[in-house]
């Protein structure tokens, strides 16, 4: 019996239509894997269109997910600060490796501080490439650049932590500062704060990401919102502990001057200098934590994925350069590490250095 032509043409177009709905639900369900796990924000959310005025985080069309457009000048930003972060603090490194002399407990707190942000320069530039040079896009790859970065950038923050309480108990305890915080326990107190921080980077590849639930995204893909906030008040307390054992390095230290300057019957001036000089260090180094890491943990703890994506990129990179200024800070003031970076450079040591040893009056 022949079919009827019109009802063979119906059916024939029904039959179309139900293959392209599969075809396209699964397009969509091969891309809901990966929807931009970089851990920096994408250049679009998936209830948001690409618009060229989103600023550098939107414009890019594609630069979340593996370079199918330009590149966002925020990532450029981002890749060029983990290089020069990189780049100084493998000289740090090397200055203290290949200097025997520089082996005590605070050399290695320093060491530590250069090590965790070279990890985060090498993030830094790991988290471009994945996000923009691999094809195709990877979701383990890309987590596991995200927890380089929180594993670093944790590390960096306890280390400055730890380098704090060192300077704390040098001044409190100064007559048995040297046989309590022996080398050995310096460095098992170091492995317990890696072992720490390489458990908060590798929660994102254990499964606590927003990878398959965008709605769980907090600014910093695939970081969840919990996760995030978790972060934030964990930083903020640890810089309220900061501030305070800060504020008692000053008062002892100002104390210390004091009963140096009445020994010595120095005059008024000179130790009203001192006391300006260590109160200006003192708010150069809190000051520079706080600009750098504060606003960036208060915008993680309040806002979330749907927020423009300029906005992160503003907050991380004066984040990101913390790494840059913390060898300047902490090791390149060193009059030890000067000393040895003029012998490595120069082969010679200028008439003007001053070998003056740090007592227990600086700051």
């Amino acid at each position: 019996m022949l079919h009827n032509p019109a009802a063979a043409a119906a059916a024939m177009e029904e039959q179309l239509r139900q293959q392209q709905q599969q075809l396209r639900v699964l397009l969509n369900a091969s891309s809901r894997p990966f929807p931009s796990s970089s851990i920096w924000p994408s250049n679009a959310s998936a209830s948001e269109p690409v618009t060229a005025a989103g600023g550098g985080g939107q414009a890019a069309g594609g630069g979340g997910g593996g370079g199918g457009g330009a590149v966002s000048p925020w990532d450029i930003a981002l890749c060029a600060t983990g290089t020069a972060v990189a780049c100084e603090n493998a000289l740090v490194l090397a200055v203290l490796f290949y200097t025997p002399s520089l082996r005590a407990p605070m050399f290695l707190l320093i060491g530590s501080l250069a090590l965790a942000d070279l990890l985060a320069g090498l993030g830094l530039v790991v988290n471009f490439t994945v996000q923009y040079l691999l094809q195709p896009p990877n979701a383990a790859v890309a987590l596991s650049a995200a927890g380089l970065l929180l594993t670093a950038f944790s590390a960096s923050v306890c280390s400055l932590l730890a380098i704090t309480v060192d300077r704390y108990l040098s001044l409190y305890n100064a007559l048995t500062y040297h046989t309590e915080r022996t080398l050995s326990f310096t460095c098992a107190m170091l492995l317990l704060m890696w072992l720490l921080c390489l458990g908060v980077g590798l929660l994102p590849l254990l499964g606590w990401n927003c990878l398959r639930d965008q709605a769980a995204c907090s600014v910093l893909r695939p970081v969840t919102k919990d996760n995030a906030a978790v972060l934030a008040v964990t930083f903020l307390l640890l810089f309220a502990l900061m501030l305070q054992l800060y504020l008692q390095i000053c008062r002892i230290a100002f104390r210390h001057a004091q009963q140096i300057a009445v020994q010595h019957q120095f005059i008024a001036t000179a130790q009203a200098t001192s006391t300006r000089k260590g109160l200006s260090t003192l708010s150069f180094i809190l000051g520079t934590f706080a600009l750098c890491w504060i606003p960036f943990a208060i915008y993680s703890l309040v806002a979330d994925s749907s927020y423009p994506a300029v906005y992160t990129y503003s907050l991380a990179l004066p984040a990101a350069c913390n790494s840059l200024i913390n060898p300047v800070i902490y090791a390149f003031r060193n009059p030890d590490i000067q000393k040895s970076l003029w012998l490595a450079c120069c082969g010679c040591i200028p008439s003007t250095f001053s070998s003056r040893p740090r007592t227990s009056s600086d700051v």
